[in-house]
């Protein structure tokens, strides 16, 4: 057998089976990836309140005069979106 013989196609049958086969792998590989998004989202969407609670209570510390505290609480909002 030569590689590259499956595109040889002796007749419309043959021909049709290979299309179907190769749209159906097609199809489901695609839709198997598709199932992780939402839960990438959702992950994502939690991390982002969590650092924009964090953001504004750093600027509430920075506001009140406690710039340690404002500080540490930034640099934990930016930790966030390292891991």
């Amino acid at each position: 057998m030569i590689i590259g013989q499956i595109w040889v196609f002796k007749n419309r049958r043959d021909t049709m089976k290979k299309i179907l086969i190769i749209l159906a792998i097609t199809l489901f590989t695609s839709s198997a990836f598709a199932g992780s998004c939402p839960m990438l989202a959702g992950q994502v969407k939690s991390k982002i309140e969590e650092a924009k609670k964090l953001h504004d209570e750093g600027v509430k510390a920075h506001s009140s005069g406690n710039h340690a505290k404002s500080e540490e609480l930034l640099k934990k909002a930016l930790e966030l979106f390292k891991g």
